[in-house]
């Protein structure tokens, strides 16, 4: 393999769009040269909250960016989904210091995808493993605890897990389309009972007099943002939990992802009552943000799951990626779907400690999706 320079960067924006467009997957609502500057420019993803960008870039001989490695310095768990909560409380418990960590991932956003961005030339398996043994050199360079790759694409899971990683095991619910025409296609799919169910539900908000809108980002006037934001942030308040995006964050990911942001609104007459915020790629809507200011029977359902299987079919997608977590979303079409995280863990002993409860865990999970799976709402297998 030629010369590869890898170097790190503090922010998005400074490895340029020309590598993202490069690199990226096409038409990415996260991995791509705007999402992550956004967020580090508005401090969603910066140092008040726990982040602070790292991404590792590798250069050819001839300056030109052919790796890139989205990263972050963690100090916190707060958004990144790997669920390490407990280790974090081992190594204290121990006497050592688990923060900061480094983080290969997007922050608040629990979707799968690939992490080690590289292009399609002959030396691409020697471009990951470079930037793979850069991430690991920093960890140890630096005293760091650990290094994480949150949600890696299958491919990039198997060769972090040859590189000495961890991988630890997570169920998300998945809706595909298994080519159902329209909704009332996909929901004809379902047992008697179980679409009674799902009818009875979207009758409710029909009968409230709530209205419904679709609009994409670059639909959406900025000015309407802080009452729609308002929405998604008392929901978070709520539940205790932090609401990490602002207004204007939200306003310039809209204006700048435009079509790429898809958002539900329910509307009380003319008032906002409820949203649910969504992003897409050419194959795959992905829910994010959900909030109301009020208590409507089965609206949740319809703004966050019926809403979203109802644009897929429309505009031909295959996949909806409604988040982390819920296992209410079975009963409505969403199916058990594994998905991985990669884990290097720099202290030998708590390595091997943590490898022993992540083979314990992979059973459970296991175990856990089979039975979710179990009551799926189809007559057959879909």
């Amino acid at each position: 393999m030629p010369p590869i320079a890898i170097s790190t960067v503090t922010t998005a924006r400074e490895i340029g769009r020309a590598a993202w467009e490069r690199l990226a997957p096409p038409g990415h609502p996260f991995l791509n040269a705007d999402f992550l500057d956004i967020l580090e420019r508005h401090e969603t993803a910066g140092p008040a909250c726990g982040w602070q960008a790292n991404h590792l870039i590798a250069k050819d001989c001839d300056g030109m960016v052919v790796g890139i490695l989205p990263s972050y310095l963690k100090r916190n768990s707060h958004g990144d989904f790997i669920r390490d909560w407990s280790w974090a409380a081992a190594y204290e418990q121990l006497g050592k210091v688990y923060f900061p960590k480094l983080l290969s991932g997007l922050p608040h956003t629990p979707a799968r995808g690939p992490r080690l961005l590289i292009g399609s030339g002959n030396d691409a398996d020697g471009l990951r493993t470079s930037l793979i043994e850069a991430a690991r050199h920093r960890v140890s360079a630096n005293g760091l605890s650990s290094w994480h790759v949150a949600l890696p694409a299958d491919g990039d899971v198997d060769l972090l897990s040859s590189q000495g990683l961890l991988v630890s095991h997570d169920v998300q619910f998945h809706w595909r389309n298994r080519g159902f025409g329209d909704f009332d296609e996909f929901l004809g799919a379902f047992a008697s009972a179980r679409r009674r169910k799902v009818k009875a539900e979207r009758r409710r908000i029909v009968d409230s007099g709530l209205r419904i809108e679709v609009r994409h980002g670059d639909e959406i006037d900025p000015a309407e943002w802080p009452a729609l934001h308002q929405l998604y942030a008392t929901t978070f308040d709520k539940f205790g939990n932090y609401a990490a995006f602002s207004p204007s964050c939200f306003a310039e990911l809209a204006a700048t992802l435009g079509r790429r942001m898809v958002v539900f609104i329910a509307r009380e007459q003319a008032t906002p009552v409820a949203i649910s915020l969504c992003f897409r790629s050419d194959d795959t809507l992905y829910g994010r943000y959900w909030g109301t200011l009020g208590n409507y029977h089965s609206l949740h359902f319809e703004l966050c799951f019926y809403q979203g299987i109802a644009y897929c079919l429309e505009h031909g997608l295959s996949t909806f990626e409604p988040g982390a977590g819920g296992e209410h979303k079975v009963a409505r079409g969403f199916e058990p779907t594994l998905v991985r995280s990669c884990h290097w863990i720099e202290d030998e002993r708590m390595r091997h400690l943590i490898g022993q409860h992540l083979a314990r865990q992979k059973s459970a999970v296991l175990a856990y999706a089979e039975e979710a799976a179990s009551h799926l709402p189809y007559r057959t297998e879909p």
